[in-house]
């Protein structure tokens, strides 16, 4: 068990682009291998050759390796990549919560890179871009044939200078041109606050190093300052790309009962197959010991909704998916991204590193998230809710899938409570209200 434990540290659960994975990272031993391709790595050599010698133009060595390192990774499926030196020193520092860049977790579809999720608060939120954007053009480099390296490097820039993205939109008849300025970009992967009295709401925007321990803190705080008990949690995690494993582990704990099983992954080599428990050997790493003592018991009981949508991936399935199994919590929103793989960081030992899929991951009954998704038990469409200086939109009643308030007919109070409270939410959100709305219902029938 220990020697699996230790590997928890290599295993990332982020998309391609932005913010990936910071671990502490250490060689991994040599295993023994199939007999090497004689015949094939020949012809390979032969080929590196021909380039060499014949090629109209001179080309560097390094250069001409990377390549054909990137072409056999990004061959593999859309999350193995090639890290040189400076994607991989980036990579270190983004997990923990600060990096440059756009601030976009990206996939690559069709040969286009696709918006995976925007993260609050950067350059690239704050634009509007969206999840589900396909940006066809960076600048007046058309992305198509593009590695997602080569897009993602265009991307990175100094910060202070803008990029212009050429965006394909569903809903949309012309594609969008969006003025992204880069910037250092600084996550705060934690928010919090109380929707109102006895009702707390914690938003993780993504799996960092100490995403765990902050929403421990979190809980403490809000639990600890409400003078009643808590009648209801709502977990946000929409638009939330993934990030570590261990996070993954240490959210899920927060709120489920101890040694209860989070995930399990399954891959070809022992290593890659591990089982992750909600205990502190699973998610606290270093010595610093288990950052979840102090939070209450309470916050494994009491009601609660996880809010998910398209850009919920990765790590965030993975949390959404063990409350689910384990009916600890009301999953409601939209259907999940559907990342259900493990990508491993191996470094290369002269400062590069592959970043290798080589496991599936599945929730605690079986169930295998890849192409798939997580499917709310509740299907909430976002949505705008009317208020009083937007008569032009559509009253809530009207919108699309929306969830009847078990108190009655009259919903204003939660509508009122997220018009004056704007720290996290700064237009009404009407999936927050049915969430909202769901815990109220939820209370009232327990009291009967």
């Amino acid at each position: 068990m220990t020697s699996k434990v230790s590997k928890l540290g290599l295993v990332s659960l982020g998309l391609v682009g932005g913010i990936l994975v910071s671990l502490q990272l250490s060689a991994i031993a040599d295993r023994s291998a199939a007999p090497l391709p004689i015949d094939e790595l020949r012809s390979f050599t032969e080929v590196y050759g021909r380039v060499k010698n014949d090629y109209v133009e001179t080309v560097d060595d390094k250069e001409l390796i990377e390549k054909a390192i990137n072409g056999m990774l990004s061959g593999l499926d859309p999350h193995s990549a090639y890290l040189n030196e400076e994607a991989f020193k980036e990579m270190q520092v983004g997990t923990q919560g600060e990096f440059g860049g756009l601030g976009i977790e990206v996939s690559m579809e069709d040969g286009y890179v696709k918006v995976v999720a925007p993260i609050e608060d950067t350059p690239a939120w704050n634009a509007g871009l969206k999840s589900g954007d396909l940006i066809i053009k960076l600048d007046d480099t058309n992305v198509k044939g593009m590695t997602l390296n080569d897009a993602v490097k265009l991307m990175r820039g100094k910060p202070g200078t803008d990029i212009i993205l050429s965006v394909i939109r569903k809903g949309e008849t012309q594609p969008l041109t969006i003025t992204v300025t880069r910037d250092i970009i600084q996550i705060q992967s934690v928010k919090y606050r109380m929707l109102e009295k006895d009702y707390a709401y914690f938003r993780v925007t993504q799996f960092q190093e100490h995403t765990g321990e902050k929403l421990g803190q979190a809980i403490e705080k809000l639990f600890s300052e409400n003078e009643a008990p808590m009648k209801g949690i709502i977990l946000d995690l929409r638009d939330d790309p993934g990030g570590l494993l261990t996070s993954s582990i240490g959210v899920s704990a927060a709120f489920l009962p101890k040694d209860k099983l989070v995930v399990y992954t399954e891959g070809r080599t022992n290593d890659a197959r591990m089982r992750m428990y909600a205990r502190p050997e699973f998610y606290a790493r270093g010595t610093k010991g288990d950052y979840l003592t102090n939070v209450p018991e309470a916050a494994k009981t009491v009601p609660m909704v996880v809010l998910v949508n398209g850009g919920s991936a990765s790590a965030s399935e993975i949390v959404a998916g063990a409350l689910q199994d384990h009916r600890r919590a009301v999953i409601m929103g939209t259907q999940t991204f559907g990342k259900g793989s493990v990508q491993t960081i191996l470094p290369l030992g002269n400062g590069t590193a592959i970043k290798l899929t080589t496991a599936r991951y599945f929730t605690p009954s079986g169930q295998s998230i890849q192409a798939k998704g997580i499917t709310p038990d509740i299907v909430v469409e976002d949505a705008t809710l009317e208020t009083k200086n937007t008569p032009s939109l559509r009253r809530e009643a009207d919108l699309r899938n929306r969830l009847d308030n078990p108190q009655g007919d009259d919903d204003g109070a939660a509508e009122e409570a997220l018009e004056t409270d704007t720290q996290v939410e700064e237009k009404p959100d009407y999936q927050l209200s049915q969430a909202l709305n769901l815990l109220k219902g939820l209370q009232i029938l327990s009291t009967r």
